[in-house]
């Protein structure tokens, strides 16, 4: 047989023929006096086999150990590697599945910022979308990076925290009106004497545990330098200061 006749038995191409040659997986025959190379049945036993091998999903370097005589892994040690990896695949497809499913039967639909966890969801839920409002939707954007860049340890005490101060007693209403002072001072001067109201309410909303080691200290924190850039100047200064409250009120 020829190359193009052997790859037409076996369902391939003859560009994949070649790559087995190239790769050592199929031996390579001898050319003839004409000048062909002439393939006998045990090529075409060989080519099929490796197809059989990749379809069940084995690398090459895996077909490699199945057809070495002794120096590989036999057939029983590759099958059941890659039965094990399947299985790790497809608990890794339910979880996702799951998480899918969480967030499309979540009431409302995705958030905006979606996809976040349910928690944080449920979150934005409580609080009210408030879609006048752009500090508000700054904010849950703000919460959707803070909770994945979290470890889960650390994702579950932030979304513990802003619960308690979501749920507690005229706690989403504190926000809300939170998210109103800081928007009427989109257009302000930091020296504004609305700041220092807006600080101390913002400051009021903010959970003492929430409040990093020297935030008064701009300078060691570069994520607060990046979280001020992106306010305007007198939304900053309310965000410094009532940074400095909380930490004030901590110590």
């Amino acid at each position: 047989m020829r190359i193009g006749e052997l790859a037409a038995a076996v369902g391939v191409t003859t560009r994949t023929v070649r790559h087995y040659h190239h790769l050592g997986l199929l031996p390579e025959p001898e050319r003839r006096a004409n000048g062909y190379r002439d393939y006998t049945l045990r090529h075409a036993v060989v080519l099929a086999r490796i197809r059989r091998l990749t379809e069940l999903g084995l690398g090459l370097a895996e077909v490699r150990d199945v057809l070495a005589d002794d120096a590989g892994k036999d057939l029983v040690e590759v099958l059941t590697e890659l039965d094990e990896d399947l299985a790790r695949q497809e608990e890794a497809l339910r979880d996702r599945r799951a998480r899918l499913r969480g967030l499309l039967e979540t009431e409302g639909g995705p958030t905006a910022e979606g996809p976040v966890s349910p928690e944080l969801a449920a979150l934005f839920r409580d609080v009210g979308h408030a879609p006048d409002s752009p500090m508000a939707a700054k904010d849950r954007e703000v919460l959707a990076l803070l909770e994945t860049a979290a470890s889960p340890e650390e994702r579950e005490r932030l979304m513990g925290l802003l619960g308690e101060v979501v749920s507690a007693p005229g706690g989403a209403e504190q926000a809300l009106a939170v998210y109103g002072l800081l928007d009427a001072l989109a257009d302000a001067a930091p020296d504004d004497p609305r700041v220092d109201e807006a600080a101390r309410a913002l400051a009021a909303c903010v959970p003492a545990g929430l409040v990093p080691e020297g935030a008064g200290v701009d300078e060691g924190h570069s994520f607060l330098r990046a979280l001020y850039a992106d306010f305007a100047p007198a939304q900053a200064e309310v965000f410094r200061r009532a940074l400095r409250i909380a930490a004030e009120g901590r110590a």
